[in-house]
């Protein structure tokens, strides 16, 4: 188990207490990947049983966690955002970097964006830089709220490397919580200057 997974169990351990510890001990212990994909969908299970049944899917590689991962993706707690993310990036469906493109450019939701660009950036796939940039475009507002989210939608556009993102990127400079990472952003995109 490497150090996210067991940051993401250590999480979902806390959250199931003392109650729950009997079924997270239970939960942890399932090998099989059909009762695994069971807890998705019975009744009454706690939201961090589906957590972890669906992170546990994901990393497996077991598709039928897609859109329990995709909720979580787009829930308004950090860390089960985060939680999904790492397993979707491990999940390897085609469908994801679509769907978190469409969580990265809603602008209803654009409080809960930086897992979903962190994702794209990860994902490398051809939606990526396009969200990305349109993510970031409507970020360059001198009153804009969402630093975070700005700022790794640079750094995202710096790893990806695609020539689109020069445009937006250049006017980036000219924010100073963004100028620095869009310099270096800029500076590993290949071609002219």
């Amino acid at each position: 188990m490497d150090a996210e997974l067991r940051t993401v169990t250590e999480r979902l351990r806390r959250e199931a207490g003392a109650a729950g510890s009997g079924a997270y001990a239970r939960l942890t212990a399932i090998a099989d990947l059909d009762e695994l994909a069971g807890v998705l969908t019975a009744d009454g299970q706690p939201l961090w049983a589906r957590e972890l049944a669906a992170v546990r899917l994901g990393v497996a590689g077991d598709r039928r966690a897609f859109e329990s991962l995709v909720l979580l993706l787009n829930h308004r707690d950090p860390p089960r955002c985060a939680a999904a993310a790492y397993a979707l990036g491990r999940l390897r469906d085609p469908r994801t970097a679509r769907a978190a493109a469409a969580l990265a450019t809603n602008e209803l939701r654009v409080a809960y964006a930086l897992h979903p660009v962190r994702l794209l950036t990860e994902l490398r796939a051809p939606e990526s830089a396009p969200a990305l940039i349109a993510t970031l475009r409507r970020r360059l507002n001198p009153h804009d709220p969402y630093g975070k989210v700005a700022l790794a939608c640079v750094e995202g556009l710096g790893a990806l490397g695609d020539a689109r993102a020069r445009p937006v990127l250049t006017e980036a400079c000219g924010f100073p919580r963004l100028a620095a990472a869009a310099s270096a952003a800029l500076a590993r995109i290949p071609g002219k200057r």
